[in-house]
């Protein structure tokens, strides 16, 4: 549609069908002086249109470029998103130059509106400005590339797919697309449980019985971490007997996997199902919490009268 409307118009600039149109909103009854600047009617619409010409054009080209740099291989992806990004402010300053040079500007008398315009942001887009340096920052600092799974401060987690000028996109584990300002991994504690090193360790917390072989139990988890087929060797998986609770001994089991971000829970289900099968097969229990209650005082039950 945009396209049709520039067409036509430069269609009918060419044929000289505007020119009694252009000549009446150039006139001065048309017009306004300020600060010894003449506007017309004539002006301010080829301002608008010259403006939303090249917004388009630069959205066009940036796009392609955006594109053609993320087709770059060799290239890391906050590497392709910083390259994005600078090319697009720099196209964007160019046409900028081109604007002020086709309608007349002036750019050394924009100072005082650089200066108004800073003063307007520094109050009324603030947040936006914030989020779009911490943007920046997160890129130069390299410390979320797509693909990094991380656990925000409110206990969400979920991968990095894709950081933009005002928000980062993360995926939650449910599936679930959530927009996150950039400010907020700058100024609050992110965990990224894969910054340097996919290995993660997987805890798994069991209770047995006080008649139960606590050793014997503990063998069978060892055994069950250890025959999984993404357990480490190194480090090796560990078991620990941590607490003497009221109803159970508590031992503590921890191995670790290679790759966090590719299905963290299955081998921690798999394992805790392995440990169920080896405590059955054994004669270990998983006991419950039981309560023993005595009341004090109460009167032993009498036996009932004998009627014969």
């Amino acid at each position: 549609m945009l396209l049709l409307v520039a067409g036509t118009l430069i269609w009918l600039g060419v044929m000289g069908k505007l020119e009694p149109w252009a000549a009446y909103l150039d006139s001065d009854g048309m017009s306004l002086e300020v600060g010894g600047h003449r506007y017309s009617a004539y002006w301010l619409i080829k301002a608008i249109l010259i403006i939303i010409g090249l917004l388009w054009f630069t959205g066009v080209v940036s796009h392609f470029i955006e594109r053609r740099v993320n087709s770059i291989r060799r290239l890391r992806g906050v590497n392709k998103a910083l390259l994005s990004k600078a090319i697009q402010v720099g196209i964007y300053m160019i046409a900028f130059v081109i604007a002020s040079q086709a309608l007349g500007i002036n750019i050394a008398t924009l100072t005082v509106l650089g200066g108004t315009i800073g003063i307007g942001i520094g109050f009324g887009l603030q947040k936006i400005t914030s989020n779009f340096i911490s943007g920046i920052i997160l890129l130069l600092e390299k410390s979320l590339e797509s693909g990094d799974l991380i656990e925000l401060n409110n206990g969400a987690l979920g991968y990095v797919r894709q950081t933009f000028a005002r928000y980062t996109l993360i995926e939650t584990l449910d599936g679930k697309e959530v927009m996150v300002p950039n400010e907020d991994f700058i100024i609050n504690q992110v965990t990224n449980l894969s910054y340097s090193d996919n290995r993660a360790r997987v805890e798994v917390q069991v209770g047995v019985s006080y008649d139960s072989d606590s050793d014997l139990a503990r063998e069978i988890m060892l055994e069950a971490a250890r025959s999984h087929p993404r357990c480490l060797e190194q480090p090796e998986a560990a078991c620990y007997l941590t607490e003497f609770a009221d109803s159970s001994i508590n031992l503590a089991l921890y191995f670790w996997i290679a790759d966090v971000t590719y299905d963290r829970l299955g081998p921690k289900s798999d394992v805790m199902r392995a440990i169920r099968k080896g405590f059955q097969e054994s004669g270990i229990t998983i006991p419950f919490p039981q309560r023993d209650v005595h009341v004090i005082g109460a009167q032993p039950p009498v036996a009932p009268a004998d009627q014969s």
